[in-house]
């Protein structure tokens, strides 16, 4: 997995043992997103996302919906109050199949320039730390967290 600093674009990168259909089930249904996005239970269609975690429900625009090789979305960090006054910034899901029955998904989030408290919450161990629990589910059944 490759990561930047806490910059206004940062790209992460993994490799998963799973269809990118399984990984685009994986990252916008709420069944599977519970299992490894730390409770959140994320929902995707073409025009919005909405996630739950506990008592607090954000919404999102979508911008692209390309099943399964393509998602991007407005950001909102709601579950944290000082996250959530920030701009929206924005996150691309790239989803590219590998020989060998893997696939590469790429997450970039960008337009962080007016949220630095955003870009240090959800840099390193924040996309990493969600990252490698959907690997680690997508691969055995078990997320991290």
């Amino acid at each position: 997995m490759t990561t930047m600093t806490a910059q206004t674009t940062q790209v992460y990168q993994v490799f998963i043992k799973a269809t990118p259909e399984a990984i685009w089930e994986a990252i916008t249904s709420p069944d599977f997103t519970a299992q490894y996005f730390y409770g959140a239970r994320v929902e995707a269609n073409a025009t919005r996302r909405i996630s739950k975690m506990g008592d607090i429900t954000g919404e999102d625009p979508v911008f692209e919906f390309d099943p399964p090789r393509r998602l991007v979305h407005g950001w909102v960090s709601y579950y944290d109050g000082d996250l959530a006054a920030e701009p929206s910034s924005r996150v691309t899901w790239e989803i590219e199949p590998q020989d060998g029955g893997y696939t590469r998904l790429t997450v970039v989030h960008d337009e962080l320039e007016d949220s630095p408290k955003t870009a240090s919450s959800v840099a390193g161990t924040g996309w990493m730390g969600v990252l490698s629990s959907l690997k680690s589910f997508l691969e055995t059944g078990e997320g991290l967290f």
